[in-house]
C-alpha cells in the first residue's frame, strides 16, 4: 500500500532523511522507532504532506504523491496525528471536529457517531473548549479529527507522550479496534516499548535518517533495541 522509495528530505541546509526506502502493506500496524533526532517525525511529515522531499517518491494505493499538497492526501483517505496534538484551542470539541468535514470525499457534514463510540468523553464535552481539555483529552480530540475522514492510512506521531496510563491503554484499544474490525493500515511512531510491542506488527528501525532494520515485532530482540534505541 505505501511505498517510500529512496527518499531524500532537506531543510534550513541540513539533510534529515537518506535515501530512505520504506514498505508498509495494508491492513498492518507498523511502529517506526529509533532515537530521538533520526527523523521520524520529518518522515511522517513528509509522508502526509507537510514537508517536500527533496527527491525519491511516495506512493500510496499506486498512486504517486510525492508532490501532492496534504489537503489531497487526506482527501484521499490519510488521516494524520501530530505529534503535540495541534487542536484548536479556542474551538469548542464539536469545532474541532468538524474542522476534518472538510477532507471527506462525500462530502457529508456530519461527524460520524463512531467517534463518539470510539471516544465517549468527546460526546459529553461537546461544547467544552479544547484548551480546558486534559492532556489526554487533548490527545482523544486529536485522534478522532484526523478519524472523522474515515481514513484508509491513519498516521501517529508519539500519541501516547504527556498521556495519563488509562489513556495509553484506551488508545491502545481504538487503534487495535480500527486495524482489526476496519482492516485500517496504522503508522505510529512510538517510543514506549512496551505500547510498542502490543500495539506493532512490524517494526522499522531508523538511524541518521535512514531505515536500519525492519521486521515482525517478534524479531525485536534485546541486541537491536540495544543498538538501536538505548540511551
Amino acid at each position: 500500500m505505501i511505498n517510500i522509495n529512496n527518499v531524500n528530505q532537506a531543510y534550513g541546509g541540513t539533510q534529515i532523511l537518506w535515501n530512505l526506502d520504506l514498505h508498509i502493506a495494508p491492513g498492518t500496524r507498523t511502529c517506526i522507532m529509533g532515537r530521538n533526532g533520526v527523523g521520524k517525525t520529518t518522515l511522517l511529515k513528509a509522508m502526509m504532506g507537510l514537508l517536500p522531499v527533496k527527491s525519491g517518491e511516495i506512493v500510496v494505493d499506486g498512486t504517486d504523491i510525492t508532490r501532492k499538497t496534504a489537503e489531497y492526501r487526506a482527501h484521499n483517505g490519510i488521516g494524520y496525528v501530530p505529534q503535540g496534538r495541534d487542536i484548536f484551542p479556542l474551538l469548542t470539541v464539536e469545532e474541532n471536529l468538524r474542522v476534518g468535514l472538510g477532507a471527506r470525499q462525500d462530502k457529508s457534514k456530519e461527524v460520524p457517531e463512531k467517534i463518539y463510540e470510539l471516544f465517549p468523553v468527546l460526546k459529553s464535552m461537546l461544547n467544552r473548549r479544547g484548551g480546558d481539555l486534559s492532556g489526554g483529552q487533548q490527545q482523544q480530540l486529536a485522534i478522532g479529527r484526523a478519524l472523522v475522514i474515515e481514513p484508509k492510512v491513519l498516521i501517529l506521531d508519539e500519541p501516547n507522550e504527556g498521556i495519563q496510563p488509562n489513556i495509553v491503554q484506551q488508545i491502545g484499544d481504538v487503534i487495535l479496534k480500527l486495524n482489526e474490525e476496519d482492516n485500517m493500515t496504522v503508522v505510529l511512531v512510538e517510543q514506549k516499548l512496551g505500547f510498542a510491542r502490543r500495539i506493532g506488527q512490524e517494526f522499522k528501525l531508523m538511524e541518521r535518517g535512514r531505515v536500519v532494520a525492519a521486521g515482525d515485532m517478534s524479531a525485536l530482540d534485546d541486541e537491536l533495541i540495544k543498538k538501536h534505541l538505548a540511551v
